[in-house]
């Protein structure tokens, strides 16, 4: 009984001297990040012209996501202070046969009425004014049968808020306030190009223009207009004047300047407004939400610029793959010398690996740093707003890193199959 316990003891002391150490035992995970990094740092030049692409590529993502979202962001206000900010209500038309007619009406007060609604900062109503065949508008009164015909310009009616909903401002004089419109006086304020053409530049010296025949005063001549741009090429006259001298029967529309966001809310409430026992009878045409439109806006914007960052970073994947291939080629007997010390295929793969992801996230790093400092110059520059997405520069790194992982499972992979003596062999 004795003597198999000892030759138990003898066999299992034996086996403990001839069983092999583990190979991953010699290395640990702080040699693999030391052997990983030093190789990097002692090629200063080639690390510079390694990360370059990365840089480039990550950098790029960075900026153009940043100047997508700054240049949405500053077209979606351009929107926001003109077309989406108004409204156009006018009736709804129907066809009977041959002819046509309208099924509602704007009535006179559709400017107050509007007014009382939430997100309304204005309206006027605007109107066409129908002028009988033959009438003329010059700015004297004459009459030479032999002078060549020339068009006569629109005359449009409307109210006196005109200015404040289509965001217009006037080159000289004043536009007419509601008691012109109350007592139907005849006064006109003329587009920039009508003014032009009629040889009017100044009101101070009282001119007056001529619709067939009758003479109306020039307050004012209209400069810029955000919106409604044909109302440079009108004669303006207050809407009781156009009921008064030409029988205008209805308004044709009436538009309002909105708070921005407000256009669903309005569309609804508008034709209750204006026609509350048949809404249905009235046309709206208004503007979807501010965040919509500047999704919309941005959305459009981002494909372009992310096309173009994919592929530069599509580049700095590549420059990492081939220089890696290069270090792995360049690095044979090294790898031979660590297999026959005991390194596995597993570790020499790590190795490149890691080496590989160090390289992008510097790569990120200092390209994130850069598409950040661009969008922020560009956008002081030009006096934009800039829109820079603190996910976007953190993404660029984790993009990097990801980069090198891809960029360098290839040549990791190709160093792993590398046998200890083939490799000493080459290296030798």
């Amino acid at each position: 009984m004795r003597w198999r316990k000892k030759k138990r003891a003898a066999a299992v002391a034996i086996d403990d001297l001839v069983r092999p150490v583990a190979r991953g035992d010699r290395f640990s995970a702080s040699d693999l990040v030391s052997e990983a990094t030093s190789d990097i740092g002692s090629r200063p030049g080639r690390l510079v012209m390694t990360i370059l692409g990365t840089v480039l590529g990550i950098g790029s993502l960075v900026a153009t996501w940043g100047f997508a979202q700054t240049a949405a962001g500053q077209i979606s206000s351009q929107f926001n202070q003109a077309a989406s900010t108004q409204v156009s209500i006018e009736p709804e038309t129907a066809s009977f046969g041959e002819s046509s007619g309208a099924l509602g009406r704007i009535p006179w007060d559709a400017p107050e009425r509007l007014g009382r609604l939430a997100g309304v900062e204005g309206a006027a109503l605007l109107s066409d004014v129908q002028l009988a065949d033959g009438v003329t508008i010059t700015s004297v009164p004459l009459n030479d049968p032999s002078a060549p015909a020339t068009a006569v310009p629109p005359v449009t009616a409307t109210s006196a808020d005109l200015l404040e909903v289509v965001g217009g401002e006037m080159q000289t004089g004043r536009m007419f306030d509601a008691g012109h419109d109350a007592r139907g006086d005849r006064v006109a304020v003329l587009g920039t190009r009508v003014a032009q053409k009629l040889n009017i530049a100044r009101v101070d010296s009282q001119p007056s223009i001529f619709i067939g025949g009758t003479s109306y005063a020039v307050i004012g001549i209209l400069g810029d207009v955000q919106t409604n741009g044909d109302l440079r090429d009108a004669v303006i006259i207050p809407t009781g004047t156009a009921r008064h001298d030409f029988g205008l029967v209805a308004p044709a529309q009436v538009i309002a300047h909105i708070a921005v966001g407000a256009g669903p809310q309005i569309a609804e409430q508008a034709p209750l407004a204006l026609a509350s026992d048949d809404p249905d009878s009235l046309k709206v045409r208004a503007p979807k939400a501010g965040s919509t439109l500047g999704a919309a806006v941005q959305g459009d914007v981002n494909v372009v610029f992310l096309i173009v960052g994919a592929v530069s970073l599509l580049a700095g994947g590549l420059g990492i793959a081939n220089v890696t291939l290069l270090s792995v080629t360049e690095r044979t007997g090294e790898i031979g010398l660590r297999r026959a010390l005991g390194a596995t295929r597993r570790q020499i793969a790590a190795q490149f690996t890691v080496e590989s992801i160090v390289i992008g996230v510097l790569g990120g790093l200092i390209g994130a740093a850069l598409g950040v400092l661009a969008v922020v110059g560009v956008a002081a520059i030009q006096q934009w707003t800039a829109v820079v997405d603190p996910f976007v520069a953190v993404a660029g790194v984790v993009v990097g890193a990801l980069v090198g992982w891809v960029s360098g499972s290839y040549p990791a992979r190709r160093a792993s199959l590398i046998e200890p003596i083939t490799a000493l062999r080459a290296g030798g």
